[in-house]
């Protein structure tokens, strides 16, 4: 299980972190003083994953000129 004492490099490697920490808490062998240290740091990978979200809609709300609009791939792109 990974630590989470410092910063995130990315959104991807914050949630692959949380994947493994579900993973393990699901299979139902893990201590409870261990449960609650996964759940705390599953807890903070959810707060950088929502950070790192809320950037990215702000990013395309001023892409999109403050009017974020639903994606449409039927013309391939």
């Amino acid at each position: 299980m990974a630590k989470t004492n410092k910063p995130q490099a990315s959104f991807e490697s914050a949630l692959a972190q949380l994947e493994d920490i579900i993973r393990a808490m699901e299979s139902g062998d893990m201590p409870l003083d261990n449960a609650l240290t996964a759940y705390k740091q599953g807890m903070e990978l959810i707060k950088f994953c929502q950070s790192k979200l809320a950037d990215a809609e702000q990013q395309l709300r001023v892409l999109e000129n403050d009017e974020l609009k639903p994606l449409d791939l039927a013309d391939g792109q």
